[in-house]
């Protein structure tokens, strides 16, 4: 479904990422892994072409180039990001912005049914978007609209930040009843994501390098260890 070849990324002058390369395949779990400042939402952001990078190498999705397509584009071919930190927008209505986005399939009382299955608060719909919502809340409005979308590909940008035990249980429901119809790439440098889902497969990043690649077996290495140990296996 997803394939990075030999894919560097710059800022500016200064190289974050080295010579990437990664699969995901159809109904497949991949994680993303390592410290902080490893470059893992930096791959994010470069799969989604963030115009502030400069990149060399391809990215393949669904056997098409999206290197250098435009952001919305890629989104329109069935990948979604979701925010580290949802912004908040206060003069927005959250029902004028799933109107626009959703045009004749917006059904109000499907997503007022929704909302209320994912805990968000009752009046979501006339509020701004994410406006006075907990960090918690904004999470869970992620997962309303890719249940709303229904991209191919989500790419979870350390979706686990700031959630609490219960919190992090509904997503892991969440993706084991959409695996038959999406993939997910989650980017965290934490296992405790992982409550009732294992990946299929786990890269992990350092210095902007990925310096191993393997199954879920490897979790519980990092849970005892963390990261200092890991040279490279590939």
């Amino acid at each position: 479904m997803l394939r990075v070849r030999d894919l560097n990324v710059f800022v500016e002058d200064k190289k974050i990422l080295n010579k990437i390369n990664l699969d995901v395949n159809e109904k497949e779990i991949v994680a993303i892994m390592g410290p902080n400042g490893s470059g893992k939402s930096t791959l994010a952001r470069a799969i989604m072409n963030d115009k502030r990078l400069r990149k060399e190498g391809k990215i393949y999705f669904l056997n098409e180039d999206i290197t250098d397509l435009d952001t919305y584009e890629i989104a329109r071919r069935g990948i979604f990001l979701t925010f580290q930190n949802p912004p908040e927008i206060e003069y927005v209505k959250t029902k004028t912005f799933l109107r626009y986005i959703l045009g004749d399939s917006y059904n109000e009382n499907e997503i007022i049914d929704l909302g209320k299955n994912l805990g968000l608060p009752k009046d979501f719909l006339d509020r701004g978007i994410n406006y006075n919502f907990s960090g918690g809340e904004k999470k869970k409005f992620e997962l309303l609209l890719i249940e709303l979308i229904k991209p191919k590909l989500v790419i979870f940008d350390e979706i686990d930040s700031g959630l609490d035990i219960d919190s992090l249980l509904m997503i892991n429901e969440f993706i084991k009843e959409r695996l038959k119809e999406m993939s997910f790439i989650i980017i965290t440098h934490y296992t405790r994501i992982f409550q009732s889902i294992l990946p299929n497969k786990v890269y992990v990043l350092k210095n902007g390098k990925i310096v191993y690649e393997g199954n879920s077996d490897i979790l519980k290495e990092i849970e005892k260890n963390g990261y200092r140990k890991f040279e490279t296996n590939i």
